[in-house]
């Protein structure tokens, strides 16, 4: 299957093939339109040597047949929000820009499913549903650009899936591009069809197994009653307390998100959201059901923050109010970057009981380099989402940075929990995978992206911390990687 001849390595005769393919205006290939895909979402930087953007998943399939004959290794891309450094072109080659394939195919509400291509953005499908009485689960922050696609490659999650589960959950079918060329269908459009879950293995394979080209989703109908509250406390660990203590009432919300003091204090100023300035913590609820089951548990919620401490626990009245609730967690991150030069995301899980004092130590980890961190975060799963914000001209200051977010992801690795919940590994935590894998571990991963192809050809160097001539050691040694295997090459804030 992958022994075919390479031509020759010649840019020009590459460039021709892939114009002749899919128009001219859709392939890039000169500095000023590369800079805008050598980076995603984080701070690493990397020049691809062309980006084509093909129309559908016939031409998706003869691009990556071309690259196999070219030797030319093949980033997919969606939105490029990703934020682990997943869409880096790192040893260069050809970058797929999926956002052209971007239709709803089918809502059908009978069988409650959806087929998609995957540069639909996640809130048009969201949109699209609302009309038709249903909804897609996954909601991730960025979710007025992220792509579905996208959200498969890192099996993304969102404030709403602590009930509905994260994108594997959701996802019936797989359409697929595997190395050879070859369009293929992974998974089926009926539930625990016979075979092995290669559906579930896709997901969440960030770009390294194929692209996707077409997704058939699970939707499910809007729930008859929503009720949206916002817990205050006067600290991280009083809300952090509470996550526990609603759990044990035996309420699952369908979100259970934290924002400290010091995203408050950003974010309000900015949303008007109705965040008080002077909370140490505040915990954005929401239940959803049949109305007699939400006012029971609504109830219930309320109880068990104010037995932790709240001294206040304020219900949304209308639907303008729910949304201003929701605009100050979705827009936390746009809120950072307006006020400061720079900050670095983190993304990591610890078990829900472990994070109050987590909570103190990641703090500590941060002033001891001395940043400033602003938390916003999954509390219900225990997902942590650390902001450091920094000066991108202080001498020294990426290094610190890294060094810090390894330090955190440290504390998570050793209190039980992961180095990511929803971002994936991508670049930059690629290096942490042997604290929780053996090397008999990684070694089956290894096997397992072979299987469905050369591992130097599908978004080579991530994941996996070894081999194809992307070995590092550090994660502040991404970007000396970076910058011995593509020609203009740099960090990006």
């Amino acid at each position: 299957m992958f022994g075919r001849r390479h031509k020759q390595r010649d840019q020009k005769t590459l460039i021709r093939e892939m114009t002749r393919l899919v128009g001219a205006q859709h392939v890039l290939y000169e500095d000023a339109d590369l800079i805008g895909y050598e980076y995603d979402a984080t701070i690493e930087r990397a020049r691809p040597e062309i980006v084509v953007l093909p129309a559908n998943k016939e031409q998706v399939a003869e691009v990556v047949a071309i690259c196999r004959d070219y030797d030319r290794p093949i980033v997919p891309r969606g939105s490029g929000s990703g934020l682990s450094g997943g869409a880096v072109p790192v040893k260069g080659g050809v970058v797929i820009v999926l956002t052209r394939l971007n239709e709803i195919i089918t809502i059908d509400t009978a069988n409650q499913m959806a087929i998609v291509q995957p540069g639909v953005i996640n809130l048009h499908l969201q949109e699209a549903l609302a009309s038709h009485g249903y909804t897609y689960a996954p909601d991730p922050s960025s979710q007025r650009i992220c792509t579905l696609g996208g959200n498969v490659a890192n099996n993304s999650g969102g404030p709403h899936t602590l009930a509905h589960g994260s994108t594997v959950n959701h996802i019936l079918e797989l359409e697929v591009v595997l190395p050879s060329g070859e369009l293929t269908k992974l998974g089926s459009k009926v539930i625990d069809a016979p075979g092995p879950d290669l559906r579930g293995l896709f997901t969440g394979s960030e770009g390294t197994l194929g692209i996707v080209t077409e997704m058939t989703v699970q939707i499910i109908p809007l729930p008859e009653s929503v009720v949206t509250m916002v817990a205050i406390f006067d600290s991280v660990r009083e809300a952090c307390e509470a996550v526990s203590a609603i759990i044990r009432r035996g309420v699952i919300p369908v979100a259970l998100e934290m924002l400290d003091q010091e995203i408050i204090k950003i974010v309000e100023p900015r949303v008007n959201a109705g965040y008080p300035l002077d909370a140490g913590a505040v915990l954005l609820i929401e239940v959803e059901g049949l109305k007699d089951s939400v006012d029971t548990d609504s109830q219930l919620v309320t109880d068990a923050c104010k037995d932790s401490g709240a001294r206040e626990v304020r219900v949304a009245e209308t639907e303008g109010e729910r949304e201003k609730l929701w605009e100050g967690r979705k827009g936390a991150i746009g809120a950072i970057g307006a006020a400061y030069p720079a900050y670095y995301l983190l993304d990591g899980v610890v078990p829900r009981t472990k994070l109050p004092q987590v909570m103190e130590d990641v703090l500590e980890v941060a002033r001891s380099y001395g940043f400033r961190c602003a938390n916003m975060f999954h509390a219900g799963d225990g997902n942590l989402h650390p902001a450091l914000m920094f000066d991108p001209n202080d001498a020294g200051v990426l290094d610190k940075v890294l060094d810090c977010a390894g330090e955190i992801m440290r504390l998570c690795v050793e209190s039980g929990g992961a180095i990511t919940g929803e971002h994936g590994v991508g670049l930059e935590k690629r290096s942490f995978m042997e604290w929780i894998y053996s090397e008999n571990d990684l070694r089956a991963m290894e096997n397992i992206r072979t299987a469905f192809g050369p591992a130097d050809l599908f978004n080579p160097c991530k994941i996996l911390p070894n081999g194809h001539g992307c070995a590092v050691g550090h994660a502040a040694e991404i970007s000396q990687m970076i910058s011995s295997d593509t020609d203009k090459a740099g960090l990006y804030v």
